[in-house]
């Protein structure tokens, strides 16, 4: 399980205490935005990389395509939420919410392909344990299904090939001499700031 210090949405989830359709709804809308901002940013660091660094492109493809499986699973944990689609229409996605995927979108533009990979992979696991402790959460104190929790298990789940062309894209990268790892980790830094706000922005919600 995920350290949940300095998570207070994410500990509010865990003990069943966040409300279904405001809190939980809210991380539904706000993921409905999120995750095909991230999938665009991500194809475009692929078709940039392409050509001088391969292991680079073969990284975001696969990003990409996970967002595309992770937008499918989503719909049945939003609907489970009581998201409707007129109430998904009218929602106005929150600043602190969508600073994380303008900055992918900021990263996607100005960072070197193999820098972009060293500093999305820094939180991966962080992510990664959030997931996870909700989707527990979910089933144990909401009774959601697994058709309702498939969204946050994808993304709890480690993914060994990602992993490998992580690996190989970033050793590429420095073999290269297309990789600062100093500003990559600077980078990092920031995702895992937006990262925070994101949570913080939702617990902070009325």
């Amino acid at each position: 399980m995920s350290d949940l210090q300095g998570n207070p949405l994410v500990t509010l989830i865990a003990s069943g205490e966040a409300d279904r359709t405001t809190t939980l709804a809210a991380v539904a809308l706000e993921q409905s935005r999120v995750i095909p901002a991230d999938r665009r940013a991500f194809l475009h660091l692929a078709q940039r990389a392409t050509l001088d660094a391969p292991e680079s492109a073969a990284f975001f493809t696969l990003l990409a395509e996970g967002e595309v499986l992770a937008g499918e699973r989503l719909s049945a944990f939003a609907v489970a939420c009581g998201v409707t689609e007129a109430r998904a229409a009218a929602y106005e996605p929150l600043p602190g919410c969508q600073a994380y995927p303008s900055y992918v979108a900021w990263l996607a533009l100005n960072a070197s392909p193999p820098e972009a990979v060293l500093a999305l992979t820094a939180n991966f696991s962080t992510w990664g344990g959030y997931c996870a402790t909700i989707a527990e959460a979910l089933r144990r104190h909401y009774g959601f299904t697994d058709e309702a929790c498939a969204f946050f298990d994808f993304f709890a789940e480690p993914s060994p090939e990602l992993e490998q062309r992580a690996t190989a894209a970033v050793r590429a990268g420095r073999d290269a001499g297309r990789l600062d790892e100093e500003r990559a980790h600077r980078y990092g830094g920031l995702l895992e700031h937006y990262e925070a706000m994101f949570w913080a922005t939702l617990s902070e919600r009325p």
